[in-house]
């Protein structure tokens, strides 16, 4: 790591920390390529845009998620307690 980067481990600096695992996975959860791990490389794999319709039927967050008819966010800005008492 580079000296400007706060580094903190308890272990010998040369120990690997992580060992990689880079992988390309597809809109419907398969993996395509990888994981690589232990070595330098690079990981290539032929995709099909066309998934990325099937992929949002399982998770479409800027979809039928997405109702502010009956889905809101509510933020609390104020200062809260670190601890209440339930019931009161």
């Amino acid at each position: 790591y580079p000296d400007i980067i706060d580094y903190r481990h308890e272990g010998d600096p040369d120990d690997v920390i992580m060992k990689g695992g880079s992988c390309i996975i597809s809109p419907l959860g398969e993996i395509l390529a990888g994981p690589l791990f232990g070595n330098e490389g690079i990981i290539t794999a032929e995709l099909d845009p066309r998934l990325i319709t099937q992929g949002k039927y399982d998770f479409d967050v800027a979809g039928h998620y997405s109702r502010p008819d009956i889905f809101t966010l509510d933020i609390n800005t104020a200062a809260q307690k670190i601890t209440r008492k339930s019931g009161e």
